[in-house]
């Protein structure tokens, strides 16, 4: 009752004072005008901000299939030289192997499904931009200004760095690797490869790589998130260092020339993001050292 005792005195107080005085009416008006609009920029923001988790679902499929589409019309557009791709790939190994040896195909499904699956991973590999554009699409609009404009270099760095590194690995790594396996043959094994089993080591030789280039981008990404900083990472450089020499050991093959070539740039591309995050990042001093400096 004390509630529409308030409003009725607050009525009969505007209808005084618009006898006495007419601008309180358009104040009033005014007042109830911004109340409105306000409640309408509300309701607009209400559904993306109380955006069910099935919607956000459904938007996700909108940009997976997306992906697929264009993966697919790559694939499409290259099936057709399936075997000249494979032969790309397959040139450092037949450049290694003796004169009377070849590459040959133990199951009969090989010779179609080894070109296929090559095929399959160009196509995603070339759409990597429209594939990373489509995740920056679903991501975007949860970010705030600033973030976007961290991102967009992210972005771009990201897949420049995964190509780098899918080139490193092709034109330096994998010919390294195949001259010490075929060096190391005894004399009475002829190498003779298999076409599948010589796609699945490449295939993971390139993934691997292309991923570990990406340690510049994580590493200030982590600094920018405030998960860890400049000085942590700087006092377990050491320790840094023996896990890449410990993971290029897990992820390569078991010899010491791939893991050598993934260890010794996984430091570096280390090094690099540390140096980046130095000069894009400014670490405020800690209140212990700024105390001490006034003292």
């Amino acid at each position: 009752m004390s509630l529409f005792k308030r409003k009725k005195s607050r009525q009969e107080k505007i209808a005084v004072s618009a006898i006495t005085d007419p601008n309180v009416i358009d104040q009033d008006t005014e007042t109830k005008t911004n109340t409105t609009q306000d409640k309408k920029s509300d309701d607009v923001l209400s559904p993306l901000a109380d955006m069910p988790i099935t919607e956000h679902l459904i938007e996700l499929r909108r940009h997976l299939i997306k992906i697929c589409v264009a993966v697919l019309i790559i694939f499409l557009g290259l099936v057709g030289y399936s075997r000249e791709l494979y032969n790309l790939l397959s040139d450092p190994l037949v450049a290694q192997l003796p004169a009377n040896s070849t590459m040959i195909a133990t199951d009969i499904t090989s010779n179609f499904m080894a070109p296929i699956r090559l095929t399959v991973f160009v196509a995603a590999f070339l759409a990597m931009p429209y594939i990373l554009y489509q995740i920056w699409s679903f991501v975007a609009p949860g970010l705030y200004k600033k973030e976007k404009k961290i991102a967009i270099p992210v972005l771009l760095s990201s897949i420049f760095l995964f190509y780098a590194g899918v080139a490193f690995s092709y034109f330096i790594v994998l010919k390294g690797v195949l001259k010490f396996f075929i060096m190391f043959a005894p004399q009475n094994v002829l190498p003779m490869t298999d076409i599948d089993s010589y796609l699945s080591f490449s295939l993971k030789l390139f993934m691997v790589f292309g991923l570990t280039f990406e340690i510049p981008v994580v590493t200030l990404l982590l600094i920018l998130a405030g998960i860890v900083s400049i000085q942590s990472l700087e006092e377990k450089r050491r320790y840094i260092i023996v896990g890449c020499f410990a993971v290029a050991a897990v992820v390569t093959p078991p010899d010491g020339v791939s893991m050598l070539m993934l260890a010794i740039p996984m430091w570096l591309l280390f090094e690099l993001g540390l140096f980046l995050a130095k000069i894009l990042i400014k670490e405020e001093p800690s209140p212990t050292l700024v105390s001490t400096d006034k003292e």
